[in-house]
């Protein structure tokens, strides 16, 4: 047995909903234009939270709440509530397998009226798979799964600007402990730490409308590997651009219009692998091959609208779009909310242009608490 067999295996089965498969699974051509950048623990991108993914997975600037730690801790700092917390499920590539999902239970507390802390957890249950080796005979059944628990604290500095910093331990185990051939020993668990940073400007710019402009970096962190032999992976250290701008139609009703901008901060496939992690995120801006033109096709950009009726009732639509070159996902997304006295609840769906895409058909279920 060898390693490509077992890890194969698994990016094929598990990771396909990032469209480009890890490095740890994926070889590419270096030298070729239009390479897709790969990560580790690719999971760390998705939004767990019903709320952002019908928004075309904007929520950058988005008004806070529960599942803020994820998109910029520094909305911490205007949270509407003394607590709140937010558990969101989403059975995973549902159209080919019935055993994965993505589970995110996230919650703050209000230190005072200026800041708060966060706690979250998000766990990626792969169900289960069968390892084979290279004469395709079965070595052992295996059931992989990822983890991320993160701590955020978000400070008001103004009436209009917050800083926000989080804190996250990532467990990653993909094959288990299974043997490879050739000397290289055994696979094994990745673990590391990263941290995110954010800002947040928030303010009304007339009685009927409201800005908010925000950026974050996420998961900036040491690098992480799956055998003893291997070279190690960066994380999807991660820089989002974002705005929100909501207009109040009347007492009743109120719109948002937001965009956020994507970029990896990561190394190109062609760039030196052993970089240290600041370097790469530095060498990121300018390491493609095809120059600048290919460095904007790595920029994201995710559009969603969301509408409000008296703050009860929330219908969402939005756009994800990725360049062909970097990996093609495109979907559209929608989605509705309710509120009532404490609770909360939402659901977002998603069509890919695509629609032999795996993630087709994908939902998302947000419960929600909200105690004053």
């Amino acid at each position: 047995m060898y390693r490509k067999s077992i890890l194969l295996k698994v990016a094929a089965f598990a990771l396909t909903f990032m469209a480009a498969t890890t490095a740890y699974a994926q070889q590419t051509t270096i030298g070729q234009e239009g390479q897709v950048l790969t990560t580790a623990v690719p999971v760390l991108l998705v939004a767990p939270d019903s709320r952002s993914a019908a928004l075309g997975e904007a929520g950058v600037a988005l008004s806070p709440d529960a599942n803020s730690p994820f998109w910029n801790p520094a909305k911490l700092g205007f949270v509407p509530n003394d607590l709140s917390v937010s558990f969101s499920y989403s059975p995973w590539l549902r159209n080919i397998t019935d055993d994965m999902s993505l589970n995110y239970l996230s919650g703050y507390k209000k230190i005072n009226e200026t800041s708060a802390i966060s706690l979250s957890l998000m766990y990626f249950d792969m169900g289960e798979l069968q390892f084979i080796d290279e004469n395709r005979v079965p070595i052992q059944d295996f059931n992989p799964k990822e983890y991320a628990i993160s701590v955020a604290y978000g400070q008001a500095l103004s009436e209009y600007l917050s800083l926000g910093i989080g804190a996250r331990f990532i467990h990653s185990n993909l094959a288990g402990e299974v043997n490879m051939s050739g000397g290289k020993g055994e696979a094994q668990p990745g673990n590391t730490a990263s941290v995110d940073v954010g800002v947040y400007y928030n303010r009304d710019i007339s009685q009927e409308m409201n800005l908010a402009l925000a950026a974050n970096i996420s998961n900036i962190g040491g690098k992480i590997s799956y055998y003893e032999a291997s070279g190690k992976s960066f994380l999807p250290t991660n820089l989002k651009l974002g705005t929100a701008l909501k207009y109040n139609l009347d007492a009743f009703n109120s719109i948002t219009f937001l965009l956020d901008a994507n970029k990896l901060l990561v190394p190109s496939p062609a760039a030196d692998p052993d970089q240290s992690v600041i370097a790469g995120i530095f060498s990121s801006f300018g390491d493609a091959e095809g120059g600048a033109g290919e460095e904007f096709k790595e920029v994201n950009f995710n559009t969603g609208i969301e509408y409000w009726y008296n703050d009860l009732f929330a219908a969402r639509a939005g756009y994800f779009y990725e360049n062909e070159e970097k990996g093609g996902r495109q979907f559209f997304s929608m989605g509705l909310g309710l509120r009532y006295q404490k609770f909360g609840v939402d659901a977002a769906y998603l069509i890919p242009n695509d629609q032999n895409n795996p993630l087709a058909q994908t939902i998302r279920f947000t419960l929600g608490l909200n105690l004053d």
